[in-house]
């Protein structure tokens, strides 16, 4: 398919063009950025939801379920589910889509798989392309899944104006999530697996542990499932529609949205700078420049001022 095939196939809702302008944007090139640019100005319209939590809290449950209750109710819904990369191949391992199995034939539902690639945040540069891609296609909610919280899991933020913290009772992730990194970022806090012993002494601590949090306006809810029933997720629903209704209020959306730009903007430059560098700086230039600075020929930071100057040359041209 042409670029232009693949724009007309998306703005038509086209899954085949869908999974191709994906497929083309995971990769840097011209046909990319072009798909890209023409879908850019389409962007803006779907509720875009954020799930993150350790691993083991059955996000890709609570997903399910909730994509039940959406399209129960007519709306159309694509998911972006972020695994760890496979050392090998950088494809997504964990596999564990197959709690989505129930919608794959569903034309109202999108599944996509896409790996970290390493990226420390859990979401490459490639997750945020797709959700444009995906919010161009003209779905009603996209909801992007992270592969795990963590006090460098916090990019989703940049990509969905709804953040859903899940967590589970007995974990010591749970303790973790308490620290400041990881409880600045949920506009919404589910306790899920709540027919688990303490499960609502967990609600009480999460809610405890959010009054040494800044709050400006809104407090996230705390709230219970058990998603391998369905149970909580209408109430999980409403909060994310009550804390979209808060937003809209005034120019809080808009800032919201400079806001996750601001820091997408960042990320993209960074890993662009990372590629120039790969480019400028091959396997032995490195290796010949860190045994000049293991033989105190030169000091490190000389050796990065190095590095930094072959990647303007590079990308000068010279």
């Amino acid at each position: 398919m042409t670029p232009e095939e693949v724009i007309e196939g998306v703005r038509a809702g086209k899954r085949r063009a869908i999974g191709r302008a994906i497929s083309m944007t995971e990769q840097p090139g011209a046909d990319g950025r072009a798909v890209l640019a023409a879908l850019h100005p389409h962007t803006g319209r779907a509720i875009r939801v954020g799930l993150t939590g350790p691993p083991g809290a059955d996000k890709s449950t609570l997903t399910a379920a909730l994509v039940r209750h959406l399209r129960a109710a007519g709306t159309t819904v694509a998911i972006v589910s972020v695994d760890p990369s496979s050392p090998f191949t950088d494809g997504a391992v964990l596999g564990d889509r197959i709690r989505l199995v129930d919608h794959f034939l569903d034309d109202g539902v999108f599944i996509r798989s896409m790996a970290t690639r390493g990226h420390l945040g859990g979401l490459s540069e490639a997750t945020g392309h797709a959700v444009e891609i995906l919010d161009a296609a003209g779905f009603d909610v996209v909801i992007v899944e992270t592969v795990g919280a963590g006090q460098n899991e916090v990019e989703v933020q940049a990509l969905a104006e709804t953040v859903v913290l899940v967590l589970i009772p007995g974990s010591g992730d749970a303790i973790q999530a308490i620290k400041a990194g990881v409880m600045e970022i949920p506009d919404v806090i589910v306790i899920n697996k709540a027919d688990r012993p303490g499960a609502g002494v967990l609600a009480s601590e999460i809610d405890q542990a959010l009054t040494l949090v800044p709050i400006d306006g809104w407090k996230p809810p705390v709230l219970l499932t058990q998603a391998i029933d369905g149970d909580g997720v209408v109430e999980l629903w409403g909060a994310i529609i009550d804390h979209r209704a808060a937003l809209a209020e005034g120019d809080a959306l808009d800032a919201r949205r400079r806001d996750g730009m601001r820091r997408r903007l960042r990320v993209l430059a960074l890993e662009r700078m990372a590629r120039d560098l790969d480019a400028a700086i091959d396997d032995a230039a490195l290796d010949a420049l860190a045994a000049r600075v293991v033989a105190r020929e030169v000091d490190p930071s000389a050796a990065a001022d190095t590095m930094t100057a072959a990647t303007r040359k590079e990308a000068d041209g010279e």
